[in-house]
């Protein structure tokens, strides 16, 4: 389960170390092709709504089937692209299949004991987290040597091959619900009513990944800049920064099941604001850079894991909906973030995207203590 979240999400993230390179394909400014980014994420956050709620009233192993053979289908698209609006439309399909990865992670929750599964969906998150960071690795590089289009004809091929593997051995599970599409949506209102702890998650989910798209969808134009001077393969390089920071996930989920996930949410948020005020003062210094990266790869995939092993206690026989309210929050601050991160690189560079992420955490912080002064105390491990 691990290997496969990790192939499905690497087609969200390829197109990051790209942009420089397809700005320069369809001779647009790098604002215009954040777009490409921008419209990837919004149609996982769609994908999130139309196909995630199914793997609660639907056999998971055709719903992947159906994805991934989207999935196929969208990233030949995107390889065979002439013009921008096309690629805009078809990088909007990939994130629509990508949906896919959001109907695995629920069913490993399904499969977990409840006194680890916090270890458990740690375990799926770090191959997650790895395709999010070694697919910038991946495109960077290969992209260097044959073009950016080659690319997306490699991710193609996998997508068919992961097909195929996954609807030979993945079990086969009965349904959890009975509900039709349209109740499977009105009941997503109804837990994000009932469930104080899932609105509260899904917020700082969504200005965690907000602001970790905006970093990396910048970091290529940083890279070509003085002092740096590199191109898409060094920018690709940095995953395997981040990839060492991704390798904690299963520790995390170890403490978030030990002292509860709120206290490790608020370890993430600090840990992601300590990152960006050390960017925007050493950022243009490799070893800040570094530092930085890891940082910030740690803080993020730390809340992530934490506030989905939070949502996930809520109900265990709606752990696909409350992953649908959550990831589709999750995605549109991404998808946010893709498209102020490429402005406020264009306008005011580098200090604008590290101001604009300081400002999304303290926000998100501010928040998080709020609720906490009218809940109680910090360190309980409350699931609500």
């Amino acid at each position: 389960m691990a290997l496969s979240v990790g192939a499905i999400v690497a087609n969200i993230y390829y197109v990051q170390p790209l942009l420089a390179a397809m700005a320069r394909t369809f001779a647009v400014s790098a604002s215009v092709i954040g777009l490409v980014a921008m419209l990837t994420q919004v149609g996982t956050a769609i994908g999130m709504l139309i196909f995630v709620p199914l793997g609660d009233s639907h056999e998971r192993r055709a719903l992947l089937s159906m994805l991934l053979s989207g999935a196929c289908l969208a990233l030949c698209g995107v390889a065979t692209a002439q013009n921008l609006i096309w690629i805009l439309i078809a990088s909007f399909a990939v994130g629509l299949c990508g949906a896919a990865v959001h109907i695995i992670v629920p069913f490993a929750a399904q499969l977990a004991p409840e006194n680890s599964r916090g270890r458990v969906l740690g375990t799926v998150f770090s191959g997650l987290l790895l395709g999010i960071l070694l697919a910038r690795t991946f495109s960077g590089v290969v992209a260097s040597f044959f073009g950016w289009r080659a690319v997306y004809w490699i991710a193609a091929l996998v997508m068919l091959s992961l097909m195929l593997l996954l609807r030979a051995q993945l079990p086969k599970l009965p349904r959890q619900s009975d509900l039709s599409w349209p109740a499977l949506m009105r009941s997503l209102v109804d837990l994000v009513r009932d469930h104080p702890a899932l609105r509260e998650s899904a917020f700082l989910g969504a200005a965690l990944l907000c602001v970790f798209s905006a970093f990396w969808t910048t970091l290529v134009f940083l890279l070509q800049t003085p002092p740096y001077h590199f191109g898409s393969s060094v920018a690709g390089l940095f995953g395997l920064v981040g990839a060492a920071g991704a390798l904690c996930a299963p520790l995390v989920g170890r403490f978030a099941d030990r002292r509860g996930p709120r206290f490790t949410i608020l370890l993430a948020l600090l840990t992601t604001l300590a990152s960006f005020l050390l960017l925007g003062a050493l950022g243009k210094m490799m070893a800040g850079l570094i530092i930085g990266v890891i940082l910030l790869d740690v803080g993020v995939q730390s809340g992530h894991v934490a506030n989905q092993t939070r949502i996930y206690a809520l109900d265990a026989n709606a752990r696909s909906r409350l992953n649908t309210v959550y990831m589709f929050c999750y995605f549109s601050g991404g998808s946010i973030g893709s498209w102020l991160g490429a402005l406020c690189w264009q306008y005011q560079g580098w200090a604008a995207v590290c101001a604009f992420g300081i400002a999304v955490v303290a926000l998100a912080l501010l928040i998080f203590v709020r609720n906490f002064k009218s809940r109680g105390a910090l360190l309980v491990a409350d699931s609500q």
